[in-house]
């Protein structure tokens, strides 16, 4: 028997769904890793901070440091 739209409609919210609610768990496991983390004396906030850098290209790091360096020394916090 052939889907209709209704049901395909439903199929794919349904799918939705469950991805929505396995995200929601993979947050939670990565909030208690940091948790963890501070837990022993790291800091969680410089973690989150390096885990974004490793995402990066090398190239794009680089370019974000100089832009970086750049704007702190026009404002003088260096």
């Amino acid at each position: 028997m052939a889907e209709t739209h209704d049901d395909r409609l439903r199929l794919l919210i349904e799918r939705i769904e469950r991805l929505e609610e396995e995200k929601k768990g993979i947050a939670d496991d990565i909030k208690d890793v940091y948790g963890e983390a501070k837990a022993v004396g790291y800091d969680a906030k410089i973690m989150r901070q390096i885990v974004r850098l490793r995402k990066l290209k090398p190239d794009d790091r680089r370019e974000m440091d100089m832009i970086l360096d750049t704007y702190k020394a026009a404002l003088g916090l260096d």
